[in-house]
């Protein structure tokens, strides 16, 4: 048994099929499968159910299969020791940012922190709250970025930013004439918001109070912040958007963006790891970089913001 035979069976269990897991290792298909033969003749006993379309692994093979995640984390570990004894910046760094963050903040550094450092390879997954804490347990991602502080025992956090929101509105709703937004003045009707699971999403209802909102999710499941904000420039309904998106809109759109009304609804950014995490030289880099790259006044919470 070797460290090269427990990565093909977990690339053929992710992949369900030989040939794409062949290629995903960058072997051919029969190396693959006479690899994997090899290791189910030394444990006598079948990993995989080859008679099924796409293949599945035997009940055994779903506690062997386990096992070797274990294994293969433990051993990427002995290498991040290594790199992170020599404060090195290369490698694969696998990092997870929410949906409603990453398409604002991302554009603002990754960039030329990706030419500067070409050595480091960080692959950026958006993922949604619930997802990210889920592939942070299972190791399968370095490092994320959420919004507001874990509370899972395993995790450790490090905050960036405050970022508040704004409403977003047509100029045909009764709102477009305020300068700023209070709650009593939301009309259930008009509110675009998005599907549950967005952690942006709960944290508005919680401070709109409305948690019996039915919204247009019916019409509207998988809308993006970025659809809807199509949506209201089309004249149609309200919704919300983060502070940093309001740093990329033209003249004409931010004259569609209201402020709440005091206490203005505020969010923790925040650069959360696992507790046994060791590549601290990249997530610091990551730390510095998104700090360095976002408004100044951002940094700490204003007066007059409340975080939700």
């Amino acid at each position: 048994m070797n460290i090269q035979q427990l990565e093909y069976i977990l690339a053929v269990d992710q992949y369900r099929h030989f040939a794409k897991a062949a290629e995903h290792c960058h072997v051919t298909q029969p190396t693959l499968s006479m690899m994997i033969q090899k290791l189910e003749d030394e444990l006598n006993t079948k990993i995989f159910d080859r008679s099924l379309q796409p293949v599945c692994p035997t009940p055994i093979g779903k506690k062997i299969i386990a096992q070797a995640k274990s294994v293969i984390f433990e051993t990427q570990r002995i290498k991040e020791i290594v790199h992170e004894e020599e404060q090195s910046l290369k490698g694969v760094f696998r990092l997870a940012v929410l949906p409603t963050i990453a398409p604002y903040l991302l554009p603002r550094f990754f960039q030329q922190l990706t030419e500067k450092h070409s050595d480091l390879d960080i692959r950026v997954l958006e993922m949604k709250t619930a997802e990210t804490l889920h592939a942070l347990h299972k190791g399968d991602i370095d490092a994320a970025i959420i919004a507001n502080q874990p509370v899972e025992d395993y995790l450790q956090g490090t905050l960036l930013f405050y970022e508040q929101f704004y409403g977003y509105v047509a100029p045909q709703e009764s709102i477009y004439k305020k300068e700023m937004i209070k709650t009593a003045d939301i009309s259930d009707e008009n509110l675009w918001l998005l599907d549950e699971g967005h952690c942006f999403r709960d944290q508005l209802m919680r401070f709109c109070q409305m948690e019996k909102v039915k919204v247009r999710q019916a019409a509207y499941q998988l809308g993006s912040l970025e659809t809807f904000m199509r949506m209201v420039e089309s004249n149609n309904g309200i919704t919300f958007i983060p502070e940093l998106a309001t740093l990329q809109l033209s003249d004409e759109q931010k004259k569609l963006v209201r402020p709440f009304a005091i206490p203005r609804p505020a969010r923790e950014i925040v650069f959360v790891h696992r507790k046994d995490f060791i590549r601290h030289t990249i997530g610091n880099l990551l730390i510095n970089s998104v700090k360095t790259n976002v408004p100044k006044e951002m940094l700490t919470l204003q007066p007059g913001h409340k975080v939700v």
